[in-house]
């Protein structure tokens, strides 16, 4: 049988656009083995492309029973062993070992980062028979046909082991925590209450759980402290105009009324104009992590919908590869290779603008990542329909790539001093006095325009009124996806794939619930557990010091072994501890279970019946969920209310301000959660409609 060279790749759509990228007449064969595509290609010899679909392989207990602890003997194994929703990849695995047999050579295209070389490894090794030490290695950014082409003829020698050795141990330490602590929470409470609930954490989970925790606390506990604000309204040139005094906080009301007494009645005099003009740089590229701020900022697009579209218009092949740290645009991508490909409508005059430059530099932030550059546009033309969410994200990379070589925006700012009988206010404005990179970043930019009209040292305005607030000092805000995820980054805890998927377990696990993050009772019950019986576990301090052992891993001045070692002593302890309370940590977790479980149904009082309680519910007979009082089923109350089908329901402590009725919160996945009257009739929603 004819040799051939077998290519890995992370997923089915590299694969396909890998072959066709290779193939010397861009058209490969497509076959399939048990169901598993892959294809042949004509280059510069046979190769065979095959994709796996994300991690086949997994870290698994070697020990049998899946409920005690603590466990530390592990191995890494086939998924479809260990999952029970992951019986597919068995015929992947085995599809790629049979494929693997016939292969004299082998090239691992998976994705260039940690993830992407643990799977190739792992492939290689397990399902190639031990061919991670003779495959050669694609490095590419973008799926686009030249670039893989590029990729295939500097192949790297050999795999990036200093980087696989830092993944592998940084998912067997996830693994350690995660299967330990779980269990011992999990056990725990089911020893003890008698049923079921999967209590998870984890080293990243819990830190960051702490974050919102911390915050809640600190809302509770807050005391507000009441302060007045003084504000002048005035009238210049038949326009009203609002000037602020030069103390924005009166402590006490006293002072406030003097003010008031003060300045009522009298005129103002300008004792001074301040003009300053300041140069607003454009916005560095976007990573990961600023372009789900900025599609949260602008579209309410969580995290990890973000990551998801970004991920498909990447194997599409219209933007960089998007998990990356970089905010650098280096000149070998071809800047005006992709400025000319933007050949579409909407952006044809302001590339064209870019491309008349002599030289295009763009402005660069400080972030570097070694294996792929920012996330940029290819200016491909999209080859299938794309959905909502995909063609906001894909708008705001293009504008932002155009917007970071453009010139800064000139702005100026206006402060004039305003004096009612000796009393200073401030009158305030900004103007845009040349838009330079905005016109790029158009519609997104965000600037504010406030001009006023022009005023001169000695003029006299007329002042309506001097009006009062009564103003009470506010707690700090609760986090929302995106900040939570940006004070993620800033302690360094998680990694740029990883942050966005432990926001959303705490979702699933009902640690948090509302878009403006609230712990529950739950959420605050775990993480009392684990601050009274195991205070390292939440701890920033143990989170960081992983991070940095793997950076050194990674750098070959740690070896892996080493780091697991001492995890593991450290885990020894904490489980000890865990096992020696497990009956109080039981007590009070089931009894928290309990209660959140009846919180989590529990919408409101019934409207008509009086005494009994508007609780979710399934009909017997189709199995959909509705809103219906707990005498329902026994015929002493018929109050039902439809509900969707699909997304998670929450309980919001408020009524409908139309109607009266409980409303109820509705999230779906990759969406902004939005608030629902339970009555189909409110005359809210005819108004909407």
């Amino acid at each position: 049988m004819t040799k051939y060279t077998l290519i890995i790749t992370e997923k089915p759509d590299a694969a396909k656009r890998i072959a066709q990228a290779l193939d010397k007449e861009q058209k490969p064969q497509k076959h399939e083995l048990n169901h598993v595509p892959y294809y042949i290609a004509d280059a510069d010899r046979k190769l065979i492309v095959v994709p796996a679909i994300g991690h086949l392989y997994t870290v698994v207990t070697e020990e049998k029973g899946r409920n005690h602890y603590p466990v530390f003997t592990f191995k890494w194994a086939p998924r479809y062993l260990a999952e029970r929703n992951a019986k597919q990849t068995r015929r992947w695995i085995e599809s790629i070992t049979q494929l693997a047999r016939c292969a004299d050579r082998f090239i691992d295209a998976c994705d260039y980062d940690m993830e992407g070389s643990i799977i190739g490894y792992n492939l290689l090794k397990y399902a190639c028979g031990n061919k991670e030490n003779d495959a050669e290695r694609m490095k590419y950014s973008t799926l686009t046909k030249e670039e893989l082409e590029k990729s295939y003829a500097e192949l790297l020698p050999h795999l990036d082991f200093a980087l696989i050795e830092a993944g592998r141990a940084r998912h067997e330490l996830d693994w350690l925590y995660g299967i330990n602590l779980t269990r011992a929470l999990t056990t725990a409470t089911k020893n003890y209450g008698r049923q079921y609930a999967t209590l998870s954490t984890g080293r990243v989970q819990g830190p960051t759980l702490k974050f919102i925790a911390l915050r809640e606390r600190s809302i509770r506990v807050f005391v507000p402290t009441p302060y007045w604000a003084i504000k002048a309204q005035a009238r210049i040139n038949g326009h009203k105009y609002e000037a602020e005094y030069d103390k924005p906080t009166i402590e006490t009301k006293k002072e406030a009324d003097l003010v008031l007494e003060s300045t009522k009645g009298k005129n103002a005099i300008v004792d001074k104009v301040e003009t300053q003009q300041y140069h607003q740089p454009p916005p560095v590229p976007f990573d990961l992590g600023t372009l789900q701020n900025e599609a949260y900022r602008l579209f309410g697009c969580v995290p990890k919908r973000t990551l998801d579209a970004a991920q498909h218009l990447y194997l599409d092949a219209l933007i960089s590869y998007p998990r990356t740290s970089s905010q650098k645009l280096p000149q070998l991508i071809g800047y005006q290779t992709i400025l000319r490909n933007l050949k579409f409508p909407e952006y044809r005059e302001l590339a064209n603008e870019l491309l008349q430059r002599q030289w295009l530099t763009p402005n660069e932030g400080k972030k570097e990542d070694p294996a792929h550059p920012s996330i940029y546009p290819t200016g491909k033309r999209q080859e299938r329909q794309l959905d909502s969410w995909e063609s906001r994200i894909l708008d705001l990379i293009i504008r932002r790539f155009m917007a970071v070589f453009g010139e800064p925006a000139i702005r100026q700012v206006l402060k004039a001093t305003l004096n009612i009988n000796g009393h200073s206010f401030f009158l305030r404005g900004r103007q845009t006095l040349k838009k330079g990179w905005l016109r790029f970043y158009e519609p997104y930019a965000g600037y504010e325009e406030a001009i006023l009209p022009k005023l001169w040292e000695g003029q006299t305005i007329s002042v309506q009124k001097v009006v009062l607030e009564d103003r009470f000092t506010k707690p700090p805000g609760r986090y929302n996806p995106s900040s939570l995820l940006r004070k993620m980054e800033k302690t360094e805890i998680g990694t740029k794939a990883t942050r966005a998927d432990t926001i959303q377990t705490l979702y699933n696990r009902k640690y948090v619930k509302d878009e403006r993050l609230v712990v529950t009772d739950l959420g605050f019950g775990v993480l009392e557990v684990l601050e009274k019986f195991c205070p390292t576990v939440v701890s920033i301090k143990l989170t960081r010091q992983f991070e940095e052992e793997m950076n050194r891993i990674q750098a070959q001045d740690e070896k892996r072994e080493n780091v697991l070692s001492e995890a593991v002593e450290n885990l020894k302890l904490v489980a000890a501890r865990l096992k020696e309370n497990e009956e109080a940590i039981g007590k009070q977790l089931a009894e928290i279970v309990r209660k959140a479980r009846a919180e989590e149904r529990t919408i409101g009082v019934c409207p008509n019946c009086k005494n009994g309680k508007l609780i979710i519910l399934r009909s017997r007979k189709t199995g959909k969920r509705f809103i219906g009082c707990t005498n329902y089923f026994s015929n002493l109350c018929k109050t039902a209310f439809p509900l969707p089908q699909t997304g998670a329901i929450g309980t919001l402590a408020r009524s409908c301000r139309t109607c009266g009725l409980p409303v109820v919160q509705i999230r779906m996945k990759g969406r902004r959660p939005w608030n629902l009257c339970i009555d189909p009739q409110c005359p809210s929603k005819e108004k909407r409609k």
